[in-house]
């Protein structure tokens, strides 16, 4: 696959919103980096997928109350109210990118080193259960 410039500083700002907001989490849910986290991430997602497409992936009916939730909290953690900010986004984000867990989970499994931890028997178990309860969700894409 093919990265663009635009696309490589997406996937930058992405890592590092990530970076930025488990990094306000470590330090007591501090506001400005949970903030600069936030922004970061949205900024990176618009540059890796593009304008019109971030659009009409959070627009989609099926995906709408993952995209209020997720952009519900950005503004609460932006108001001042990280904690419930964090959860409600947290909430959104499995929403609207909950379908995408099992490519994740199965590329980890392939991993190296990630992949020995990921074939631990319990650990095997407990992610086929999850991986189970997602492919069978109310709300599978046909």
């Amino acid at each position: 696959m093919y990265l663009d410039e635009w696309k490589k500083i997406g996937v930058f700002l992405t890592a590092l919103g990530l970076f930025f907001m488990f990094l306000g989490v470590l330090m007591f849910m501090d506001k400005g980096l949970i903030a600069m986290g936030n922004l970061m991430f949205l900024v990176g997602t618009i540059l890796i997928l593009g304008v019109s497409n971030t659009v009409s992936f959070l627009s989609q009916k099926r995906k709408l109350r993952g995209t209020v939730c997720f952009l519900g909290g950005v503004f609460l953690v932006l108001a001042r109210w990280p904690i419930i900010g964090i959860l409600v986004e947290a909430f959104g984000f499995i929403n609207l990118f909950g379908n995408f867990f099992p490519i994740i989970i199965e590329t980890l499994r392939r991993l190296p080193l990630i992949g020995s931890f990921f074939n631990i028997p319990v650990v095997f178990k407990l992610t086929d259960i999850i991986l189970r309860g997602i492919r069978n969700g109310p709300d599978r894409p046909v």
